[in-house]
């Protein structure tokens, strides 16, 4: 695809709203024009969404222990990855945690739990520490706790949830050689609760798990049909132990082609650089906030370690962009 063509095509989005058809999307990556692809996007992105930044943070609330077999990820019984193991992170901890992110100027937090759903009787813990944090912080609060029922979900919306946090994962063709021990329709299922709830959803996945660019594309196109607000992109960070340690890394030029591209085919919604986006290039953390990302979750993501607050803040505010906060 020639320069001309791929701006035109982000004309169209721009003066449409809508993102580019699959067809579009597949010759975009096939595009050897890397850097017209992003200034692309980046066109895209100050469009919907200006220069805000949105960004968020999130905490272990239950680590490892997990029944399911998502093979890459550490927290799982069936894979021996080291990995520190506890039912209740500490409250006090955790209430530490909200206010020093608060204190950095991140607006959003989100209690993460390892695990196919949580019970009820530990949801009730759960639901009072997120009181304490509606009473005792301004954060707009997020949880990620699996597949939950719509009442637990009614519960969590009354407690002061503003958005429910559940990855796709990946293209429905790659998911069965990933996960057997449930299904993306049981996904499906707790995200169109959780909007009847009236929350915002927080849906996307990995890439660099061996899926194919036309995957990317499915798969940013499934987002999209779901509706959903937000879709943090991560990037697979292979774990010893895991089925998919010896997985190649994907080449960075491909992470800067793919979150260009999503945008493209999300224009509206905000993509969210997260975990394992600490191994690019500091050339190419630049290329990419300036190639259609506009959010992301900073500090420590669940078992990796992100970049600091304070080294994401000196480089967005760098970039143009101001941290605030998408509804």
């Amino acid at each position: 695809m020639e320069k001309a063509e791929i701006d035109r095509l982000a004309e169209r989005v721009i003066a449409t709203g809508e993102g580019v058809s699959r067809e579009e999307a597949l010759a975009l990556m096939a595009t050897p024009l890397l850097d017209e692809l992003c200034d692309a996007a980046d066109r895209v992105r100050e469009a919907f969404h200006g220069n805000r930044f949105d960004s968020c943070s999130i905490v272990n609330a239950r680590s490892g222990m997990c029944g399911e077999d998502c093979k890459w990820c550490a927290q799982t019984r069936h894979h021996d990855t080291g990995c520190v193991t506890y039912n209740f992170l500490d409250e006090e901890k955790t209430m530490t945690a909200a206010r020093l992110n608060e204190e950095t100027g991140i607006r959003r937090f989100s209690l993460v739990t390892s695990g196919r759903a949580v019970s009820d009787r530990d949801l009730d813990n759960f639901i009072r520490i997120i009181r304490r944090l509606k009473e005792e912080t301004d954060l707009r609060l997020c949880v990620s706790m699996g597949l939950l029922t719509e009442p637990q979900l009614e519960r969590l919306k009354e407690a002061g949830i503003e958005r429910y946090h559940c990855n796709m994962e990946t293209s429905e063709r790659m998911w069965p050689t990933l996960v057997t021990t449930h299904s993306q329709e049981d996904k499906r299922k707790t995200i169109e609760a959780a909007r009847r709830q009236g929350m915002a959803i927080c849906s996307g996945g990995i890439i660099g798990m061996g899926e194919t660019e036309e995957d990317r594309v499915d798969f940013a196109i499934m987002l999209r049909e779901m509706g959903v607000d937000s879709v943090p992109m991560n990037i697979l960070n292979p774990i010893k132990g895991t089925p998919l340690e010896g997985t190649p890394l994907i080449a960075e030029e491909d992470i800067v082609r793919c979150a260009a591209v999503w945008r493209m085919i999300l224009p509206k919604q905000v993509i969210r650089f997260a975990g394992g986006r600490g191994r690019l290039s500091g050339k190419n953390m630049e290329r990419i906030f300036k190639g259609g990302i506009n959010g992301a979750i900073m500090g420590d993501m669940l078992t990796t370690v992100g970049n600091t607050v304070r080294e994401d803040k000196e480089m967005l505010a760098n970039l143009g962009f101001e941290l605030g906060m998408e509804n």
